[in-house]
This record gives structure tokens, sequence and C-alpha cells, in this order.
């Protein structure tokens, strides 16, 4: 297919960052749906790079760019504003005793980056345990602790970080399980890294829900017990709520599912909306040991005042219109529907996940369950061509899944509209 002058253009001048970009020139984008510059209307079901959480421009987001541009923008580092203070206060308040400080960043790389120096200073220790299959940022200690395509080419990463599997129990890493795992993986992967410590821990970092990896969930007896395996090591828990938090998963935070309490906590894409605001929340206890050890983390954007404009217009969206529960209601009903559509097509493996953030595993046969990527990258292109946005892992070893995650806002009609949609994608693709 030729390209558009548009994107010949484009890629004059512009470093091609994921491959390549895609065919459409995006206008505008308003609640569940993106605009072109042809006049298209794409249902989104990524909600941009899953940060729109509560859909595109939401008014009280826009309102609340409008206030901080009548008040200031940006700040010394050094200096506070009474939103940044509001903003510490109002996302503590919503944590339980243990989560009580706060710092705010701009990405979920810099929130990770945090507390992964914070967790080596407080430690004394430097070795990083991360799941395979993770992904927790491109900056160079996240990206140390990210197991993906990502490492590849770039040279060695920051030495001490060590990975075990995850529980992925649709394709069990340790051919032991099938469908449900049993920790076995955890408990084979901890002796693994015992035994390539130089006893040195400082934390282990992971996601609730690896996304990257194919929305690999992780159950609350296996996350009780890595907690146990961390606290007998002095393992720092890192919880990388990059996309689970702020209402995603039909609760406020997906550890309140977990029923297990990190160390730290990071939050980035949901808390700002569509906005670079991430933060970095700990202990009194550690954040008190590092300021007496001197931490610092100077950037350019810390505790710049719009982005907490925004930071507090998202508390405000998640209380009051009850994303949460919304979350919930319709994330069951969406995966109802999924669910359906795996009744009707075989090349569906698998359907997993939780709230608004699903996966759909495409494969060549079920009784196989050999990955079928070049068919889910069609159906993904199909989607796109009749007014549907999905995101399909590509990744070697973890690619063929789609992970779905439409606005907390998204209607019952968006949702049949969306699973119409893939239905028809679906059919034709196969044919």
């Amino acid at each position: 297919m030729d390209k558009p002058n548009w994107l010949k253009e484009a890629e004059e001048t512009l470093i091609r960052y994921c491959g390549d970009f895609s065919p459409i020139l995006v206008e505008k984008a308003k609640g569940s749906y993106i605009h072109t510059k042809d006049g298209k209307r794409i249902l989104d079901f990524t909600s941009g790079q899953m940060c729109s959480v509560y859909g595109h421009n939401h008014e009280k987001i826009i309102q609340a760019i409008q206030m901080a541009t009548k008040d200031s923008i940006h700040l010394l580092s050094t200096m506070l504003s009474p939103a940044v203070i509001e903003l510490s206060k109002q996302l503590v308040d919503l944590l339980p005793e243990g989560l009580d400080k706060a710092v705010f960043v701009n990405t979920g790389s810099e929130s990770n980056e945090v507390a992964i120096r914070m967790a080596k200073l407080a430690s004394e220790g430097f070795e990083i345990v991360g799941f395979l299959g993770s992904w927790h940022g491109m900056t160079a200690g996240a990206q140390s602790s990210t197991y993906s395509h990502t490492r590849k080419g770039y040279g060695p990463v920051i030495p001490g970080n060590l990975s075990i599997p995850a529980p992925y129990a649709y394709r069990c890493p340790v051919k032991h399980c099938n469908n449900k795992c049993d920790n076995t993986c955890l408990e084979v992967g901890m002796a693994m890294v015992d035994q390539q410590s130089v006893g040195a821990y400082a934390a282990c970092i992971i996601e609730p829900v690896l996304s990257a990896a194919g929305i690999v969930e992780l159950s609350p007896e296996y996350l009780k017990r890595l907690k146990e395996l961390c606290d007998e090591r002095g393992l720092y828990l890192i919880l990388d709520e990059a996309q689970t938090g702020f209402g995603r998963l039909g609760v406020n935070f997906g550890f309140e599912l977990l029923e297990v309490q990190p160390d730290f906590l990071t939050l980035s894409k949901t808390l700002g909306g569509g906005l670079p605001l991430a933060a970095t929340v700990t202990s009194r206890k550690i954040e008190e040991d590092c300021y007496e050890k001197g931490f610092i983390n100077i950037t350019s954007h810390i505790s710049d005042p719009l982005p907490a404009r925004v930071g507090l217009a998202m508390i405000d969206i998640l209380i009051n219109e009850k994303m949460a529960e919304n979350a919930e209601v319709q994330g069951a009903y969406l995966k109802q529907r999924l669910l359906e559509l795996k009744n009707e097509f075989e090349c569906i493996g698998d359907v997993r996940g939780g709230g608004l953030l699903l996966g759909v595993e495409i494969v060549r046969d079920r009784e196989s369950r050999e990955p079928d990527i070049a068919l889910g990258n069609k159906i993904a292109d199909t989607c796109l061509e009749m007014g549907l946005s999905m995101n399909i892992v590509r990744v070697k070893g973890f690619g063929g899944v789609f992970r779905i995650a439409p606005p907390l806002s998204i209607t019952q009609e968006e949702i049949d509209l969306g699973i119409e949609i893939m239905a028809s994608a679906i059919r034709k693709s196969i044919t």
C-alpha cells in the first residue's frame, strides 16, 4: 500500500521510534473516539497510550489546564505550589497507612526510577528482581528491569538485575501447570535468583497485571507468597500501577484486589489522564531514611504545577463520576461479549483480565496454543480500517494478544459497536 503524502513528509523529519507510524492522521479526540484528518471516526479501545483513562479531552481536565495557565505552569524544582501540596494530600488520603509520602514526576519510567533509586539507597543493596515480559520504562534503571525485546541492541544494562518467570498460566513458563498457576514458577524463579545473587538485594518490581506480556494477571495467593519471599530476603516490593491505577480494574488501585500492600507504589499513565504526570509513593519510614542519607532526584519538571492541577481533576473524576464502579460493570459486560466471540471463533484461544483491562489471545488452534501473530496483526489492521483502534502485543514470545483498555467512561453501546467491528474483522481476516 502506498504511503499517504502526509506520512512521507512526516518521515522526512521525524525519528521513527516505534517501527512504522499508524497510517492515520489524527485531527482531534473526544471521549471514546479519535477523529482523523479525512473525517473518519475511530473507536479507541486503548485509551490513547492507555493514558486517557476517563476518555479523551475530559472537560474537567481541560478546565484544570486552563486554570494552571492563569497561575503557574512551571517552577524551579525546589519550589512548591499549592496544587502540588494538595495533590499529595488527596492522593495519600486515597491510600492506606504506609503509603504516606509522594513525589510527582512526568512518566512511568521516572516514577519507577525514583522507586528503584530509593530502594537501593534504603536497602544499601543494588539487585533488582523483575518479571520476564515486564515493561517498566525506557530510562536506564527502569529499562534494566524491563524484560522485553527493547533490551536488544543497546549494550549492557545496569548490573544487578535478575529475572523470574511471570505466572503466565495459559502458557506455563516452567511447563508445569495448565491454566491455573500453583506458584511453582515463583518458587523455582526465586531459587534461581538466589543462586545468581551476590547478596545485595534491594527490590522486586512488578505489575499487578503484566500488560506488555499479554495481560498476565497475578492472583492474591501468588502476590502474598511473593511478598513473603521478598520479606525473607530484605527486598522492597515496588508495585508499578501505570496501567492498573485510578479505577482501571474496577477498584481505585490494583493492589486492593491482591490484598498485599507494597513498599513503593508507582503511578503514571492513569494519573495524568493524557498529560505527563507520574508519582512514586512510599512510607514515612523509608522516606525519612532516604532523606537522612541525602536522597537526590532533581529533574526539570518535578513538582510542576500544571500537571498537578490535572492530577487533582483526575481524583475528582475518579471519585465523583464513580469511574472504578463503571469499570467493574462495563468490564464485566465487555468480557462477556469477548467470551461470546471466543465461542464463535476458534482463533481466540483465551480471554483474560478484569475490569477494563482485558486480553484476547490469538492462536493457530486451541490444542497446540501456538500463537498466530500474523493473524493477530491482520485482525488489528482490519479493525483500524473498519473504525476500531486495537493494540496487539507483537513481541516474540509474548505476541498475538490484544490488550483491550477502553476509557472507563465507555458505554454499553460503544462496547457493542467495538465487538461488532471485531467480529467482522476476524471473519474478514480468516477467510
